[in-house]
């Protein structure tokens, strides 16, 4: 490989600079030895964005980000802010706009060592390895008119047939690569969108004879994810429904602070991200999870670099601290957010 790799780095609120601090420590050691040249170039964003020049997302970090060739996010938004003119969180919002960020990938997968810190039984959850594909510029959150009055509010929910076929073609591609499985999700028996979402997906159902497609409402659909939840393989969702069901799948593994994402436009870098919040309580503890910006670590390297035996490096060495219960309160365990990056780091080395 030549050349080094732009990695512009968000290190977020709160928690946020802690764990990315933990998930660049894991970087460093797991390309230590091989090829893989990178820099890393931090940018503000979020409320330290707000701190600094009065915005969430300054133009010079859309600048920077557009050069990249991966972005890495971590957990942004607090009380701090809670009284701004523009939060912290309408930084994501704009930079998924203008990076045209249109699809948010997010797996949930439980490992053995995971199963006994899961909610669910034993038997519900074994198996569990599924992905939610989720629509992210479009729908409510983005959808015009908007209003807020005194005495009424209007929220738009606006799809157009582009916006969703371009969100199945991501979806059904991914299964093709996985257990060539999609659910649709929508509310088709009430909502115009929907309608147009279920169409779509039979349509894409015929162009894809080698996937397997089922539909659910999204109110049956958060009750399966919970009853059954190894039947899911892709799941294709709108962003509202997407945005819920996402944060409901990740607590089957016990902990939010696990879970990774990554989000995709049409060209340009990925974003990649942790699903959690800031998590303002335990901030400068000592204790938060880091193993959420690890795994973010391993996404970006296998979906933006194609770097999978370093993924797989990061992997091993998470599957390893939650096996040994070298884990952080929140997994049930005793250890500080430093000597779980540390555990981490040093089984790396050792399998270096």
């Amino acid at each position: 490989m030549t050349g080094k790799k732009k990695i512009v780095v968000l290190p977020g609120d709160y928690i946020g600079p802690e764990i990315m601090a933990a998930g660049l420590t894991v970087l460093a050691a797991a390309t230590q030895g091989t090829d893989f040249k990178y820099e890393l170039i931090e940018c503000a964003f979020g409320g330290a964005g707000i701190d600094q020049v009065g915005h969430p997302l300054p133009d010079e970090t859309i600048q920077t980000a557009q050069q990249a060739d991966a972005i890495l996010l971590s957990a942004i938004g607090g009380p701090k802010w809670d009284q701004a003119p523009i939060r912290p969180e309408a930084g994501l919002l704009g930079i998924r706009s203008a990076l045209n960020l249109f699809a948010n990938i997010r797996p949930t997968q439980v490992s053995p060592a995971q199963i006994e810190r899961s909610p669910l039984k034993a038997e519900n959850v074994t198996g569990t390895d599924f992905v939610i594909v989720r629509e992210l510029t479009s729908g409510a959150y983005f959808g015009q008119p908007r209003r807020l009055d005194q005495d009424e509010a209007v929220d738009t929910m606006y799809y157009s047939r582009a916006e969703i076929e371009r969100i199945m073609a991501v979806g059904f591609q991914l299964a093709q690569q996985r257990k060539r499985h999609v659910t649709v999700v929508d509310k088709s028996n009430v909502l115009a969108t929907s309608k147009l979402w279920r169409q779509i997906g039979q349509e894409f159902s015929n162009r894809y004879p080698d996937v397997q497609v089922d539909y659910r409402y999204v109110d049956a659909m958060s009750m399966d994810i919970i009853a059954h939840p190894a039947q899911f393989d892709v799941v294709i969702t709108p962003n509202l429904f997407g945005d819920i069901l996402s944060d409901e799948a990740a607590q089957i593994t016990g902990s939010i602070g696990q879970i990774p994402s990554m989000s995709i436009g049409v060209n340009g870098p990925n974003l990649y991200e942790p699903i959690h919040g800031s998590a303002p309580d335990i901030a400068g503890k000592g204790i938060a999870n880091p193993l959420s910006m690890v795994n973010t670590v391993a996404m970006m390297m296998a979906q933006s670099f194609n770097e999978n035996q370093i993924a797989h490096k990061i992997q091993a060495a998470v599957d390893y601290v939650i096996a040994h219960k070298i884990v952080t309160p929140d997994m049930g365990g005793n250890q500080t957010t430093a000597s779980m990056t540390q555990a981490l780091v040093d089984f790396i080395r050792e399998e270096n």
